[in-house]
């Protein structure tokens, strides 16, 4: 079984930064790539950043220039870090991992995590 455990959300007011991080855990032998996806009420999911195990990055065009994805030295852990935020950054953030494990491979998400800018 594979755990993603979220953290790092809350309040904070326009223009402030949040940084997010997720850690996985369990039987993994390896994650290819971690992306960090974001549901706003009445909204669908959307993609905010993904980055692969070689370290290649991709941003939605709403986050470009003021979010940055990075990966922990251990590989297993995914960082957002949100500058200039707007209100319309409010949203729920998951953590998405690509895990590859003695079963195969299988894409696994956390519980989620509230980001809530004011204006």
């Amino acid at each position: 079984q594979v755990q993603l455990v979220e953290s790092g959300g809350g309040l904070v007011q326009a223009g402030g930064s949040l940084r997010l991080s997720c850690a996985a855990s369990g039987s993994i032998s390896s994650i290819n790539a971690m992306g960090w996806y974001r549901q706003a009420p009445g909204k669908q999911r959307e993609l905010v950043a993904t980055i692969t195990g070689g370290g290649s990055t991709n941003y939605a065009d709403s986050v470009k220039g003021r979010f940055t994805i990075s990966r922990g030295n251990a590989k297993n852990t995914v960082y957002l870090q949100m500058n200039s935020l707007k209100p319309e950054d409010t949203a729920v953030y998951y953590c998405n991992a690509n895990v590859y494990t003695a079963y195969g491979r299988n894409n696994y998400w956390g519980q989620g995590t509230q980001v809530t800018v004011s204006s």
